[in-house]
């Protein structure tokens, strides 16, 4: 038996250790430590429950926007608060683009590299590039030309030296498998795709003020004003550059995101058979319009069983802490409701340095949330699974699409490639609908309909004494719920269970692993030195850990404290 250790992973957010044994070829046990502590839920007690929006933005430096939704969401919950169509869009548009960009970074700048060996790409023959990629779709850069600039800028890139986010990497690892050409295709358009991401999030600047961190965000609907005669306000000319990115944003996944990762995909089929993981699925539902109804349904798919979505109770979500490190809490191996979830840490150990951390005990900083004591996986695969089992139309005619041209049955999506297959999908739906929902709003305005807040119950003195709420949202990396309980007037506890919460959990009471430890079970590892298969399936997650509220430097020592006036 081999044991591997790689610490930290790297192109996620934050901080991600994983240890595995090895044994025949195939990881035989894994363990996951979030080794930092974030604590922000604790800086929110006491405040007013209106600002909770603009400190949960705090949690992650690129998941701002969700934090901010979720968090309005349980405080409207919790005081029975209205929000009016325009604002229910303008979220709606301003989620969808978080989503579009977040999933094409991810596919292209965080997890391309655990397919793509960009030292191949040197070899590659222009001409024959352009012919494979014009045989995938109409993109304008498919020419002999540019994919001969992008190899001369890549060989001056390795002679240079400075590698950045392409140095110590796998390079010539076994597990690669594209042709030259399929990488520098591949190169390219991860190039490409800086530049238009960049782009296309100006939306959360026209909608949001800014990105990111938006500012427009308002319990009881939105901050922005519409007024069609304002240039200080929503009107006619930012509403057709909204439109235009929008449109830019949607050619961009159709014609370069999906083809690349279509031909990536074909020639890794055999990851269709890995990384399935605990084989439960749950997402929330999304995109609600006036009404409170939900464009995307949600719902739990439980062993992998599609025939039957189960509806969600919130009640039935607890948080064990069994093997994470903070203060003891619950019964009889029992979690606890987000409710009466606490967040007080209690570092057991081991100080750095060290080699391998005491699985038997406490190891992670995660909590290992359950949905009726079962693991649950959280992400663009469980919202593409339950949405495609509901027999959402769009959905599924994505997903057909796809496993029609890899030939390849729906029971390929219980996998790493089926993960980040689905990403693809949720992608190029969302994509697609985004300009409905601005055709909406402009259509609503066009009425002469300009609310996009509603003051109702916006007095504290209108509120309950006490009051409690959740709020629910799919984020790009899968389910985040917030909830909330208020007592005269002010927060009293405050608690996020984010995507990577439930994806990165340790153990819980009954030993069962979370959702990246089980994926990681029977994953064929080549060479243990240089152990590309852990990534690929870890990547396929998009692992996004909560940012710390202290430093340590390398010995354990605390260097800087940051407290709350």
């Amino acid at each position: 038996m081999t044991k591997i250790v790689v610490d930290p992973i790297t192109r996620i957010e934050g901080h991600l250790r994983v240890e595995a044994e090895v044994s025949g070829g195939k990881i035989s046990n894994a363990w996951v430590s979030g080794t930092m502590f974030r604590g922000i839920e604790k800086i929110l007690k006491d405040r007013d429950p209106r600002d909770a929006w603009y400190w949960t933005q705090r949690f992650c430096g690129v998941c701002t926007t969700v934090h901010s939704i979720a968090s309005i969401r349980a405080v409207e919950d919790a005081l029975k608060i209205p929000v009016p169509p325009n604002a229910q869009l303008i979220r709606n548009i301003i989620i969808s683009i978080q989503n579009t960009q977040d999933h094409v970074i991810h596919f292209y700048h965080l997890h391309a590299l655990d397919w793509v060996d960009i030292t191949s790409a040197l070899k590659a023959d222009p001409v024959k590039t352009a012919q494979l990629a014009a045989s995938l779709s109409e993109w304008p850069n498919n020419s002999a030309t540019h994919f001969k600039a992008v190899q001369e800028k890549l060989k001056a890139f390795v002679a240079s030296g400075r590698l950045g986010p392409f140095a110590n990497a796998y390079w010539g690892h076994p597990a690669y498998k594209l042709p030259p050409e399929a990488n520098l295709m591949a190169t390219a358009h991860y190039l490409e795709a800086l530049e238009w991401q960049k782009d296309i999030i100006k939306i959360h600047a026209i909608l949001g003020s800014k990105n990111p961190h938006p500012q427009t965000f308002l319990v009881g609907g939105m901050s922005i004003p519409i007024d069609p005669d304002s240039q200080n306000a929503l009107n006619a000319d930012k509403l057709i550059e909204v439109k235009r990115l929008l449109a830019k944003a949607q050619e961009f996944v159709e014609k370069v995101y999906i083809p690349d990762l279509l031909a990536v995909a074909s020639f890794y089929k055999e990851w269709a058979g890995i990384g399935a993981g605990v084989g439960n699925y749950m997402c929330y539902p999304e995109f609600p319009d006036a009404a409170g109804n939900n464009w995307l349904p949600g719902g739990a798919i439980l062993n992998r069983d599609l025939s039957k979505v189960v509806a969600l109770d919130q009640k039935k979500i607890t948080e064990h802490v069994e093997h994470s490190w903070y203060q003891d809490a619950g019964s009889d191996g029992k979690g606890l409701h987000p409710y009466e979830g606490s967040t007080e840490p209690n570092y057991t150990g081991p100080n750095p340095p060290y080699q391998y951390l005491d699985t038997d005990k406490k190891y992670s900083w995660v909590k290992a949330p359950r949905y009726e004591e079962k693991p649950m996986e959280v992400g663009p695969l469980a919202r593409v699974l339950v949405a495609y089992a509901s027999g959402h139309k769009e959905t599924k005619g994505a997903v057909d699409l796809v496993l029609g041209k890899l030939n390849v049955p729906p029971e390929a999506l219980f996998s790493t490639l089926g993960r980040t297959g689905a990403r693809g999908v949720d992608c190029l739906v969302i994509a697609r609908q985004a300009p409905k929902w601005l055709d909406e709003l402009i259509g609503n305005i066009a009425k002469g309909d300009l609310r996009i807040h509603s003051n109702e119950k916006w007095d504290p003195a209108s509120w309950p004494a006490e009051a409690h709420g959740y709020g629910w949202h799919e984020a790009p990396r899968g389910g985040l719920g917030h909830w909330i309980k208020i007592k005269d007037q002010k927060i009293l506890n405050y608690q996020a269970v984010v995507p990577s919460t439930w994806n990165a959990s340790p153990r819980d009471a009954k030993g069962q692993a979370g959702p990246y430890e089980a994926a990681l079970l029977g994953t064929p590892v080549a060479d243990p030195e240089k152990p590309l298969e852990i990534l690929r399936t870890i990547h396929s997650f998009d692992p996004c850990l909560a940012c710390a509220v202290h430093v340590l430097d390398a010995t354990g020592r605390e260097m800087v404290r940051v407290k709350a006036s």
